[in-house]
């Protein structure tokens, strides 16, 4: 059963472009992760300062396992255009 990370991410004023950067060099890391099915990035067109990044995972086992396995530093370009903390949450398909 795939399961669904999402995370609301807000960039900091003047950091868009760096939070892009950021978050599609970590999707590299992401999508190497054992039972990872994919990995989607938007950017909200009515603020160009909050992302949706949602990793699609075979368990919520796998997304726990791929965190504690990140490389160092993975986080740091992410951290560092943050405008706060990232909302996040798990979801399950209903339908597709």
């Amino acid at each position: 059963m795939t399961v669904a990370r999402l995370y609301i991410i807000p960039a900091a004023d003047g950091k868009s472009a760096e939070m892009e950067a950021a978050l599609i060099a970590l999707s590299g890391t992401v999508k190497a992760a054992d039972g990872c099915e994919g990995v989607e990035l938007m950017r909200d067109l009515a603020n160009e300062h909050r992302f949706i990044f949602i990793e699609k995972w075979a368990s919520e086992e796998h997304h726990a396992k791929s965190l504690a396995s990140l490389p160092e530093g993975a986080l740091d370009g992410v951290q560092a255009a943050a405008g706060g903390p990232p909302d996040g949450a798990y979801y399950d398909y209903l339908l597709r």
